[in-house]
């Protein structure tokens, strides 16, 4: 297998996001910005936003090394890697599935997607915004699951996840340096093929992405167990009591 050479930084809207404005491009080959984020800073390449997000949000223009990711490239991305009902409906998560599949990066760094939201102040760089990862949805009952998820998905194509901020996050995966971003070890993913199997015998797939239109057939407590196991797969250590 060809060693994979991208390194992405996916980029949110956390206020510390505003933070990545001054740094430099380098180590990075990509830069995702997610719905608000292309405001950061100019070099970004890649633009991902739901069907939902307003055009006056948008760019009025993009630079020739530009563009715009939209559901018909995105959903057939996170499908490939099982759908939204087991990766997760929110835009960061959607962002991470998509890069894994079209960047194919050895890095994939986040920043300012930590899913942490203040009780007063500004929630976003830009002010206040509405908290996605933790509305009511069937696919977002454990964030930390959804993250390990991801993590093994891209460590099974060599690809190192990890988060670029310090502190607490929704996110589990490890927090490094963003000048050494490959400074951490692959996790192990031989605990990936049972869950994977389990996810195929439960059949929650929604080509069209639409998942919310079927979400009274979806068992939450059999999605919950499938948490609990993608949790035991990426901490082996933390959860080695899960059944």
């Amino acid at each position: 297998m060809t060693e994979p050479m991208n390194r992405v930084l996916i980029l949110g809207s956390a206020p510390s996001a505003a933070e990545a404005k001054s740094w430099a491009r380098a180590p990075f080959t990509h830069i995702v910005a997610i719905n608000n984020a292309w405001r950061i800073r100019p070099d970004w390449d890649v633009l991902i936003h739901p069907e939902d997000f307003p055009t006056q949000n948008q760019p009025g223009r993009l630079a020739p090394h530009q563009r715009v990711v939209t559901a018909k490239e995105y959903v057939p991305a996170q499908n490939s890697f099982g759908g939204f009902v087991y990766a997760g409906g929110t835009m960061a998560f959607t962002a991470g599935y998509w890069a894994l599949a079209a960047l194919r990066p050895s890095v994939m760094a986040f920043f300012g997607c930590d899913m942490i939201y203040p009780e007063t102040g500004k929630t976003h760089f830009y002010g206040t915004g509405s908290a996605d990862p933790l509305r009511a949805d069937i696919s977002l009952r454990s964030l930390e699951a959804k993250s390990a998820r991801l993590a093994l998905f891209g460590a099974a194509q060599g690809c190192r996840v990890v988060r670029l901020s310090k502190g607490e996050s929704r996110l589990l995966f490890p927090s490094v340096d963003r000048n050494t971003p490959a400074a951490c070890d692959l996790p192990k993913t031989g605990g990936m093929v049972g869950i994977l199997q389990a996810e195929r015998d439960l059949g929650y797939f929604v080509p069209s992405g639409r998942y919310w239109e079927a979400a009274e057939t979806f068992d939450a407590a059999k999605l919950d167990a499938l948490d609990q196991q993608w949790l035991a797969a990426y901490c082996p250590a933390a959860y080695e009591n899960v059944a």
